[in-house]
């Protein structure tokens, strides 16, 4: 196998929410701000439209209006982005991947569809048909417990096999497996992101090498310090930064939770689309 090429060179982002206003329309200036504001605190990559981002809330329109107005803002030349793409519809997810292979964007996580529950050659036609419009580097996105499928190992290493440009994968069901699937690829070949802050540290010493922040939002530098603590063997102590990790994954709905934390800190988000509250 032919190592990668690592056009996507940070191994932390910060994955962003996406704001919205009281009556749940898109506030492309506070999600713009709030980029802005993680920006200024030294973050020198976003995830935009990712789970956080409340992705599979939004219209394939709300994804381009926000894809836009990333192009406008100028942060596609000055930070990482990388953009989500994921749909129950592959047709649009073709065509938001297609959109996003006409700018700067960074880099696509790629996500498979909710709730259909396709099989895993369903899946590997799904993603075929995203990459083969879209050159950028790819992440794919496994989480089984939000979306109901799980990305086999088997199908996983196949995609990887014909697909140079997959340069890494999401884990967000059993962690253990990294250990496995990184033994059957060449060293430094891929790279395992870890979806939260979520038993951290039990991740990296399986094998997790990036990180995929939602607490960052918040205490962007300190979870980049903690991070490359543990990634070194390191101990790390900061009372206030585990205070705000375990205040979002301990709450009933974290994104909410998040959005309230940075209203206090600074960076209004504005408010989740219902039925979350």
């Amino acid at each position: 196998m032919k190592r990668r090429f690592f056009m996507i060179t940070t191994d932390f982002h910060v994955a962003v929410p996406t704001a919205f206003t009281a009556d749940e329309e898109l506030d492309i200036e506070k999600t713009i701000h709030h980029i802005r504001f993680l920006q200024n605190q030294g973050v020198q990559s976003v995830l935009v439209c990712g789970s956080t981002g409340e992705q599979h809330s939004l219209l394939l329109a709300e994804k381009l209006q926000i894809l836009h107005a990333l192009e406008q803002s100028g942060l596609l030349a000055e930070m990482e982005v990388l953009f989500g793409v994921a749909s129950i519809r592959q047709k649009e997810a073709v065509l938001l991947a297609e959109a996003v292979a006409a700018t700067k964007v960074s880099g696509i996580l790629l996500g498979f569809p909710a709730y259909i529950l396709p099989s895993q050659q369903q899946a590997k036609d799904y993603a075929d048909a995203i990459i083969s419009v879209c050159p950028l580097p790819v992440i794919l996105y496994n989480n089984p417990k939000r979306t109901g499928f799980h990305l086999e190992s088997t199908t996983l290493l196949d995609m990887v096999q014909r697909h140079t440009t997959i340069i890494g994968l999401k884990e967000a069901g059993d962690k253990k497996r990294v250990t496995e699937i990184r033994s059957q690829l060449p060293p430094d070949a891929f790279a395992f992101y870890a979806g939260g802050e979520a038993d951290l540290a039990g991740k990296i010493a399986a094998g997790f090498d990036r990180l995929s922040s939602i607490s960052a939002n918040v205490l962007p530098q300190e979870i980049f310090s903690w991070f490359t603590a543990l990634l070194q063997h390191k101990e790390y102590q900061n009372k206030e930064l585990f205070t705000v990790v375990d205040t979002i994954l301990k709450a009933e709905s974290p994104l909410p939770k998040l959005k309230q934390l940075l209203k206090e800190n600074g960076s209004d988000v504005g408010n989740c689309r219902s039925p979350l509250k």
